[in-house]
């Protein structure tokens, strides 16, 4: 068993304005998925983009738009997003504060 919190894993720049830290990996002895944590600054996006596993998102902070092919979704505290598989996405931050959220993807992910 692992236990940890948060801040006991180092984030790394995802890309300018998203922060990500894997917080259950492999290297945890993790079988079949992986845990990261999402901080996305003010103005800041993820990537619009696709591929072939499912995501399972849950907001623990902030504010922001889950955006598809059909256009924008708003989420916040407590929002629970599935991404299906081949679904293009996007995570992007509307609010004033980070928008932080938990993403688990399949370890082939």
């Amino acid at each position: 068993m692992k236990v940890s919190t948060y801040a006991d894993i180092k984030p790394v720049p995802e890309m300018p304005g998203v922060m990500k830290r894997v917080v259950i990996g492999a290297e945890d002895g993790a079988p079949n998925f992986i845990m990261r944590v999402f901080d996305v600054a003010p103005g800041g996006a993820t990537p619009f983009h696709t591929h072939h596993w499912e995501h399972e998102v849950y907001v623990l902070d902030g504010k922001g738009v889950a955006v598809n092919d059909r256009g924008e979704t708003p989420i916040s505290r407590d929002s629970v997003i599935f991404v299906a598989p081949g679904e293009k996405h996007c995570f992007r931050n509307n609010g004033k504060e980070a928008l932080r959220f938990i993403c688990v993807i399949p370890k082939e992910g």
